[in-house]
């Protein structure tokens, strides 16, 4: 998901308050398991899938309907979510605030659990990979890459309750790309976040740093998750 909107979506990556609702009973309905990304890495770990079907909720950018709009339906419906932030554009225009990351991110539902954690979605969002070739030496690249990871990570988390371990590619750009990960674990991160639209295939094969998702448009129907979840 990106931005929610409370009619109507206005373009192709906002999904309407009603649409996001029935996502959400949708995945209740068909006993689809919310879970988040250290789950994953223990699926991976036991080297067999759960029983059943199982998401993960991301929202990329950082909008502020996240809060007014996101956050109480997914209270309501007891499900997680990593949101990824954009840093360059925190408390800017429709942007979250920091003050409001940081209220989001001790949330916590009975039993402990902490449900809203907060990723990397670079500080400047760049194409990370197209932009290589605007740099002269790997060695410059890489401190590029460096400075977007780092920087980001390190202001999420001072203002968030949990470490920062998750990155979303802006525009999806550079799935797989050896210096992009390389990048990634150097500086900490354990998760990327593709926008390849491909299955997770073998649970042991699967590649952390090469996790593939479904894009929740305006246009996509509910019916869709249990479709990409099939295949």
């Amino acid at each position: 998901y990106h931005k929610l909107s409370e009619g109507k979506a206005d373009n192709l990556y906002e999904r309407s308050s009603a649409n996001f609702e029935n996502d959400l009973k949708y995945l209740i309905s068909n006993n689809i398991s919310c879970i988040d990304f250290n789950d994953l890495e223990k699926i991976k770990q036991s080297g067999k899938m759960p029983a059943g079907h199982s998401v993960i909720i991301t929202f990329d950018d950082g909008d502020n309907s996240w809060y007014d709009i996101a956050v109480p339906l997914l209270k309501r419906y007891g499900m997680k979510a990593t949101f990824f932030l954009w840093v360059e554009k925190m408390g800017s225009n429709s942007f979250l605030t920091w003050q409001e990351v940081q209220y989001l991110s001790n949330i916590t539902y009975p039993g402990g659990t902490k449900p809203f954690v907060f990723g990397s979605h670079s500080y400047s969002h760049q194409f990370m990979l197209g932009v290589k070739g605007n740099f002269s030496t790997p060695g410059e690249y890489n401190l590029f890459l460096n400075w977007e990871l780092s920087r980001s990570k390190e202001v999420i988390e001072e203002h968030s309750a949990e470490e920062v371990m998750s990155l979303a590619l802006p525009y999806g750009d550079g799935a797989g790309d050896s210096d992009i990960i390389a990048a990634a674990e150097q500086n900490g991160y354990k998760f990327i976040r593709t926008s390849r639209n491909d299955a997770i295939g073998n649970i042991q094969e699967m590649d952390l740093f090469n996790i593939p998702s479904l894009p929740m448009l305006d246009n996509t129907e509910a019916d869709e998750i249990g479709y990409y979840l099939n295949n």
